[in-house]
C-alpha cells in the first residue's frame, strides 16, 4: 500500500468518510476492474476479470463498517482507525449473515512507513497435489501464517489503468511445510505476495508466488493488475 508524507491525509479519519486521497479508499461510489493472470508451472496462462465495488457504510453486531463487494461473490466489511485499515467480516453468496473475524486482518497498518510490519493468515491459493484428491493444498492448509511488512513508499507503479505515484509497496511472506517428492522429503514452500496501493486509487497491482517445482506438487504465480477505475 502506499504512502509518502502525504500519508498523513491519506490514511482515513477513524470517523467519518475516508479522504479521496487514501491508500485505501472506503467510501461508497468506488469501482476497481482487475484483470488476475495465473501462470501455472505447466506453462498454461489463465485470465479472469475482477471488480471489486464499495457500497458504503453498514452497521453490524461490532459496529459500523464500510462495506466492499466483489464480483467473485464475496462482501467485505472493514474499518480505519489510528491503527490503520483492516477486515472485521465477510459474507459469501451461501451465507445469510456477515460472519465476524476472529480478530481484524489488517490491509495496512500505521504507521505507514518502511518497516511497520503485521500478522495475519493465509492459505495457499496455487499450490496444488499433482494427483491425490483433493488437489487443492488449501482444503488441508486453511490458515498458515503471513509476515507482512511495508517496504517501500513513493514508488511509482506502471499498468494498464496508468502510471501513479506515490504508491506503497507491501511484502507479504510465509511457509507452509509439504511433502514435495519421495527424494526432497519434506519441505518449507514459500509463499509471497507483494501488493502496491497508490494514494487515491488503492491497490493497483498484486503478485502472489507460489512455486512448487516438485514431482507431488505444482504451483505457479497469479498477477493482478488494475485495468479502470473511478
Amino acid at each position: 500500500m502506499k504512502r509518502l508524507a502525504l500519508l498523513a491525509t491519506a490514511l482515513l479519519a477513524a470517523c467519518g468518510a475516508p479522504h479521496d486521497d487514501s491508500l485505501f479508499p472506503l467510501a461508497k461510489g468506488h469501482r476497481w476492474a482487475y484483470d488476475i493472470t495465473t501462470e501455472w508451472e505447466n506453462n498454461i496462462v489463465e485470465h479472469e476479470p475482477r471488480v471489486i465495488e464499495t457500497l458504503g457504510r453498514d452497521t453490524l453486531p461490532s459496529g459500523d463498517a464500510w462495506r466492499r463487494r466483489s464480483d467473485s461473490g464475496v462482501d467485505y466489511w472493514l474499518r480505519s482507525d489510528a491503527s490503520g485499515v483492516y477486515r472485521v467480516a465477510t459474507k459469501s453468496e451461501l451465507q445469510d449473515e456477515p460472519e465476524a473475524d476472529k480478530e481484524p486482518r489488517y490491509v495496512l497498518k500505521t504507521p505507514v512507513a518502511v518497516g511497520t510490519s503485521w500478522r495475519s493468515t493465509t492459505t495457499a491459493y496455487l499450490l496444488q497435489r499433482r494427483q491425490e484428491f483433493p488437489r487443492e493444498i488449501r482444503h488441508s492448509h486453511p490458515a498458515v501464517p503471513m509476515n507482512y511488512s511495508i517496504e517501500a513508499v513513493g514508488e511509482a507503479v506502471a499498468v494498464r489503468a496508468g502510471t501513479f505515484g506515490n504508491c506503497v509497496r507491501v511484502k507479504g511472506i510465509a511457509a507452509l511445510r509439504l511433502f514435495a517428492d519421495p527424494v526432497v522429503g519434506w519441505k518449507d514452500m514459500a509463499l509471497t505476495t507483494t501488493e502496491w496501493y497508490c494514494a487515491g486509487v488503492g491497490l493497483v497491482k498484486l503478485v502472489r508466488e507460489e512455486p512448487a517445482e516438485s514431482t507431488f506438487l505444482t504451483g505457479g504465480t497469479l498477477t493482478m493488475e488494475l485495468v479502470d477505475w473511478h
